[in-house]
């Protein structure tokens, strides 16, 4: 499975980030332009994906979006992140949610449902998860 290695039979820290970003994109079923935009933004652009090959990009989302389809894929998909993520990017994959939760403009009922969920899942600090939130929400304001 693409975003998976080889040798450890488990996803990447880079397709574990990218995984969480595709669980909010996906949380209403309608995956945006402006929600996949976001997602190769932060991968071309943050310093966390350095070495990310970015061809492997929609083959990572793909198979996160595939998994998700499965029958409790989406345990199955938290469990391969939490497996996959140090403690010291779990802060980051909030992040990265965040701004894709917020790219659209709008975050809806759902969308905060999965944030909760990786929030809880990935022990993130509920004071520290609303700085985070709230740095999203500031990036993505227009007039």
């Amino acid at each position: 499975m693409p975003g998976r290695e080889k040798d450890k039979g488990m996803i990447s820290h880079h397709a574990a980030l990218i995984y969480t970003m595709v669980f909010v994109a996906a949380a209403d079923t309608d995956m945006t332009d402006v929600e996949l935009r976001t997602i190769g933004d932060c991968v071309r652009g943050l310093p966390v994906f350095r070495g990310f090959d970015i061809e492997q990009l929609t083959k990572v989302t793909a198979a996160c979006a595939e998994l998700l389809e499965k029958e409790d894929g989406v345990e199955e998909a938290f469990e391969h992140v939490r497996q996959a993520l140090p403690h010291k990017l779990r802060e980051t994959a909030y992040a990265v949610a965040c701004d894709v939760a917020a790219s659209d403009g709008v975050v809806g009922p759902v969308e905060q449902q999965i944030l909760e969920m990786i929030r809880h899942r990935l022990e993130i600090d509920r004071l520290i998860a609303a700085g985070i939130e709230r740095g999203s929400r500031a990036r993505f304001t227009v007039l």
